[in-house]
């Protein structure tokens, strides 16, 4: 029996996005979480949608021995040449017509989407949990004419020029030049149409962009095949990367731009005690916390300062707060633990029977406190008070966060914060800060998990886009060989010291966002000769990743991490998907939605018909919210 599946280009995928409004044919979906997609359909009349369908992705985590060596999925049935078969149910899922969308807006720091049609009524709104919608917004900039609202900086119009007759004149003269097949789509449009004012860029951007067409990750796909096409042919005579074309006067060198040579960045000097007592003012006020930052993130802490320097990193005391200020703060942070603490303890035997989740997570909890680090003097034994301390911690903790509640993995980060500060105290509101910084780590649908995933891909194959199509080809580009890396920080990677001193690192937030990413790349690309040299599988990768526990140099690694990152942001050809994972602004603006570019003059934009900014902004509503 054949497949009558329709083939689908997938430009955008994003996860855990969660639907607030929808059309009435879909309101059983609202408030679920799912995966957001722009999607083209190229032998259908409706050529370009949104789409949204309900997260199909799972990761199972609990593993015996919490040993996360074992990845079970459910994967969805897509290609990294951007075509996917279109599953029976499909049809079920949100889907809107990109052409009946004419305008969009961005609210709550980037975190919510609304789609508009073209009388001011709501298409659909989304709410990003896990990330910004920076990622979507930039890619509808660069396959749609938008331009700002001048009511609404965060309403994007779309300007619809398909008959503007100066496109009409270009589009036919390309057509007699024969270089495109049929119609051209809006990619072909935007290669060309800057050829008349600046043919020799836009020939070299087109060009620079050649790393996204190859391998391309989830969150590169904006390469039209047309386009593809054309700049394949063009480089079918590249060799090393690099094409004289000799005539007369003038030569043209079309160059594939590779990564500026990587430097090394050598560790620095811990921070030591007196250096944080000079950083210190008489009241105990940090008064130059970048400074304190920047010294931790070349050299770590000294240990004799470090108990003091985490309770700030973790958010247990404040930087700015005097003496008598911190003091006022850590006695209501003892009140409200004990409180809290107090809660689970006088909970009574027909309580616990009649709550299912706190029986689960309180049995949970004993399971992990029984085997995390035991092979430590801190916990080993039988009867360890500590041991029960990290119960304890682990159940106030339910109760402070109890959406989140319990899960495995948290145990292994509260272990060196509970060691380090032997407070009771001290360690949960320490611990408190750490999962403010990770609680996505372990959201019950893993979307937070798996954004991190598509992250990691991303930048390893704009870094070493060779290593990223190996991987690919050996169905392991999931990445999900490094899900216990990123689900407690290398924690299982390295010993309590090691991983200390790494998180002290990561904690400061430099150079950048997610640099614990860059952490696994700078592994990878350390180890990635042996797995292409043994042409490795993701069994044997797996089996490869999880053997490095204890034989990373945990130096080396933040030097060469660090010494990518400047690789990365001074690469001429740095994407737009690799700047918002990195913190980066897009290019040509500060950000997404807080530009403070000027709107275009009215009198700039070709318009027609009765299709004018006046008469579609009075169609626009004035209650967003």
């Amino acid at each position: 029996m054949e497949d009558n599946h329709e083939e689908v280009l997938e430009i955008f995928c994003q996860d855990g996005v969660q639907i607030l409004t929808a059309p009435a044919a879909y309101i059983s979906q609202l408030n679920n979480v799912g995966t957001l997609m722009i999607v083209e359909y190229p032998n259908s009349n409706v050529t370009r949608c949104i789409e949204w369908k309900p997260i199909d992705l799972t990761i199972d985590s609990d593993v015996q021995d919490q040993e996360w060596t074992v990845v079970s999925t459910v994967r969805r049935r897509r290609t990294y040449s951007g075509s996917l078969p279109v599953d029976a149910n499909r049809s079920k899922h949100l889907k809107i017509n990109m052409s009946d969308i004419k305008s969009f807006r961005v609210a709550r720091k980037n975190q919510k989407l609304t789609f508009r049609d073209g009388k001011g009524d709501d298409l659909c709104t989304f709410v990003f949990q896990h990330g910004s919608c920076e990622g979507l917004v930039a890619v509808l900039k660069g396959i749609l004419k938008t331009f700002v609202s001048r009511r609404d900086k965060h309403v994007y119009c779309i300007l619809d020029d398909e008959r503007n007759p100066e496109r009409q004149q270009l589009d036919k003269s390309f057509a007699e030049l024969n270089l495109f097949q049929e119609q051209s789509s809006p990619y072909v449009w935007k290669l060309v149409k800057n050829f008349q004012n600046r043919p020799y860029e836009t020939t070299m951007e087109a060009f620079s962009k050649i790393t996204d067409i190859v391998y391309r990750g989830a969150e590169h796909r904006l390469m039209d095949p047309e386009v593809h096409n054309i700049l394949h042919r063009s480089l079918e005579a590249i060799e090393n990367n690099t094409t004289t074309h000799s005539h007369e006067e003038y030569e043209v060198i079309a160059h594939v731009p590779k990564l500026p040579a990587l430097k090394e960045y050598p560790r620095g000097r811990p921070l030591s005690l007196e250096q944080w007592k000079a950083l210190q003012d008489s009241e105990g006020q940090v008064e130059d916390v970048d400074a304190v930052k920047l010294v931790i993130f070349r050299g770590g802490i000294a240990s004799n300062v470090r108990k003091e320097v985490w309770k700030y990193l973790l958010d247990y005391h404040r930087w700015k707060y005097t003496h008598s200020e911190q003091a006022n703060l850590i006695k209501q942070r003892n009140e409200e633990y004990f409180i809290m603490k107090l809660q689970w303890r006088s909970m009574t035997k027909i309580q616990e029977d009649n709550f299912t989740d706190y029986r689960e997570r309180k049995s949970l909890i004993e399971k992990d406190v029984n085997r995390t680090d035991r092979t430590l003097d801190y916990f080993a034994g039988d009867n360890n008070p500590n041991l029960q301390v990290l119960y304890d911690i682990l159940m106030t903790y339910a109760m402070y966060n109890f959406d989140l509640g319990y899960v495995q993995g948290m145990s292994d980060l509260l272990s060196p914060i509970l060691y380090l500060m032997n407070n009771e105290v001290e360690a949960f509101w320490c611990f408190v800060g750490f999962m403010n910084k990770v609680s996505s780590n372990f959201d019950m649908d893993q979307a937070g998990m798996k954004e991190q995933l598509q992250h990691l891909n991303t930048l390893t194959a704009f870094y070493d886009p060779e290593f990223a199509n190996y991987l690919y080809k050996h169905d392991s580009a999931n990445m999900f060989f490094c899900f216990r890396w990123l689900l407690v920080w290398f924690k299982r990677e390295l010993s309590q010291q090691d991983a200390m001193r790494l998180w002290e690192v990561l904690w400061t937030d430099l150079p950048c966002q997610n640099f614990h990413l860059l952490i696994c790349v700078a592994i990878l690309d350390t180890e990635k000769h042996i797995l292409m040299e043994n042409n490795y599988g993701f069994t044997e990768i797996l089996k490869h990743i999880n053997d490095l526990s204890g034989n990373i140099d945990v130096s080396a690694v933040i030097g060469k991490a660090e010494g990518m990152y400047n690789q990365i942001v001074d690469a001429e050809h740095l994407t737009d998907a690799v700047r918002i994972i990195i913190g980066l602004p897009i290019l040509g603006n500060a950000s997404v939605i807080d530009s403070k570019e000027a709107s275009p003059d009215i009198s700039d934009l070709t318009l027609n018909g009765d299709t004018d900014e006046v008469s579609y902004e009075n169609a626009l509503t004035n209650s967003f919210l």
